[in-house]
């Protein structure tokens, strides 16, 4: 996908696009590329998800859009402000690899798998469908979402590139 409208997401990052816009993050690994979509107002909104809870954070002020429980709201937040509408809301997302498999590795370094299932719970919880999710996995993705299309846009150096 190619645009002159390019907004990047960074890691632990939050953005919206609108009017052909469209948003890119690199470097998921563990991290979540979480997206939602308004497809009657062209509405698109990306975040870089680190880690799965807040509970965890030990700065402050938090960065709310590191944890995948204070990004998805502030998200939506976000996107309702600029006109979405929470019933026409839909989510894709990608990321959340095992990078590294360690023998005797405890919950707490299954970070990416924690990410997806923290974010599919807040899903569920908000009543968002998830229409499209390339999960899993050990490598690393770059994904993009044009606010035209609501297309996500997935990269990868061993399986290409595809879209969903």
């Amino acid at each position: 996908m190619i645009s002159d409208k390019l907004i990047k997401v960074g890691m632990a990052d939050l953005n919206i696009a609108s009017n052909g816009e469209v948003l890119k993050t690199t470097g998921l690994g563990s991290c979540v590329g979480l997206t939602l979509y308004d497809p009657r107002k062209h509405l698109a909104g990306m975040a870089h998800v680190m880690l799965p809870s807040s509970s965890i954070a030990r700065e402050n002020p938090i960065n709310l859009a590191k944890y995948s429980d204070t990004a998805i709201p502030r998200l939506i937040e976000r996107l309702l402000e600029q006109g979405a509408s929470m019933s026409s809301l839909q989510a894709k997302m990608a990321g959340g690899s095992q990078m590294f498999n360690l023998p005797g590795q405890n919950d707490t370094l299954r970070i990416g798998p924690r990410n997806v299932e923290s974010c599919l719970m807040l899903l569920e919880e908000y009543k968002i469908p998830l229409l499209a999710q390339d999960t899993g996995g050990n490598y690393g993705r770059t994904i993009e979402i044009s606010s035209d299309s609501g297309i996500l846009s997935i990269r990868s150096v061993q399986f290409g590139t595809k879209e969903l």
